[in-house]
């Protein structure tokens, strides 16, 4: 691995250093002392913001006055695939999300500063599950104008992206002996019958963003095989196209009293800007971008398709993460001339 600041990078490689740390969402602290050591050696000045014990972001800077930041995630999903390179892809988790869009970032961020633009790097923890490392991140002084977040959208720049929700809902019974079902009343069976349902509920579109979305990713509930089930929940999310509170309004009069809702974590859909000479595109997944608003405009552009990730085939085409970098050194660069003349 090149160290020397006077040698280039080569994209894949950083990628598949980045890819041989697990750094499954939690276990993120091997991975961020690596980006900071590396980081550090190539002449960057790296400053940590604590998250939680043992896990926090990072921020790479070689000015003062950073006025654009290229930022990702380095936490991944389960399970723990380690890189290979094969058929002109680099395969294994992270490849598309985030680690190769990091390595990009990192390669692009060289041939920004030696171009003397003022850009940082902000590398965060916690994307897949709570969003805590942004969170963190948002209450860090910085002097950002401009945000680009990386995220697989096929190297195009994304014009939009849906929010999430996440909801539980809970359904109470009355436990008894499964051969005399009727001194009892079953909790799965009132919620197998709720979500079924949960198809012809009418939730709000957005002519941009398109449909909102569900998908029933866990149910559990039940005691034992000869017992009626005193209690179920099953776990919703929903990729959101308008506020949060509206899209739960609407599941709580699904619901009415057959079962408790309880909303959890939740991110907001967002209208994002486009740029001359790059395609366009609008992404059905959540970001960290709401969480950062302290970092400036917002952009979302990254090599690999979402389509990959979060499988076990998860890969991303060498050529398209090579060709990223100069596509994020030009979003960078026209991004901030954007922040320029809108102070005209």
């Amino acid at each position: 691995m090149v160290t020397d600041p006077s040698q280039p990078l080569d994209v894949v490689d950083v990628a598949a250093a980045l890819m041989r740390i697990d750094s499954t969402s939690g276990r993120e602290g091997d991975v961020i002392a690596f980006a900071q050591d590396f980081l550090e050696r190539r002449g960057w000045t790296v400053r940590r913001i604590p998250v939680s014990d043992g896990r926090d972001n990072i921020v790479a800077t070689w000015t003062d006055a950073a006025a654009v930041t290229l930022s990702t995630h380095l936490d991944t999903v389960p399970p723990f695939i380690p890189p290979r390179v094969e058929g002109g892809q680099l395969w294994g988790r992270g490849a598309c999300d985030a680690k190769g869009i990091a390595a990009s970032m990192i390669c692009a961020a060289d041939h920004l500063r030696e171009q003397a633009v003022p850009v940082s790097l902000l590398f965060v923890v916690g994307e897949e599950t709570s969003h805590d490392g942004a969170n963190s991140a948002n209450l860090f002084p910085t002097t950002s104008r401009v945000l680009i977040n990386g995220e697989p959208t096929e190297s195009t720049l994304a014009i939009g992206t849906k929010g999430a929700v996440r909801v539980t809902v809970t359904t109470s019974g009355v436990a008894a002996h499964s051969a005399y079902p009727h001194f009892g009343r079953s909790a799965i069976a009132e919620l197998v019958e709720l979500l079924h349902d949960l198809p012809g509920v009418e939730f709000p579109g957005d002519p941009v963003l398109g449909a909102t979305t569900i998908n029933i990713g866990m149910i559990s509930g039940g005691v034992a095989d000869n017992v009626l089930a005193p209690e179920a929940q099953a776990r919703i999310m929903l990729r959101i196209v308008t506020p949060a509170d509206e899209v739960v309004a609407i599941l709580r009069r699904w619901a009415g009293d057959r079962a408790l809702i309880a909303e959890g974590v939740s991110m907001p859909a967002v209208h994002l800007r486009a740029v001359a000479g790059f395609s366009t595109s609008v992404v059905a997944f959540a970001t960290d971008i709401p969480a950062l608003t302290s970092w400036g405009t917002p952009y979302l552009f990254g090599p690999g398709s979402i389509r990959f990730a979060h499988r076990d085939d998860e890969h991303v085409g060498i050529g398209e993460l090579r060709s990223s970098v100069a596509s994020y050194e030009r979003l960078a660069v026209r991004a901030l001339e954007e922040a320029a003349e809108s102070d005209v």
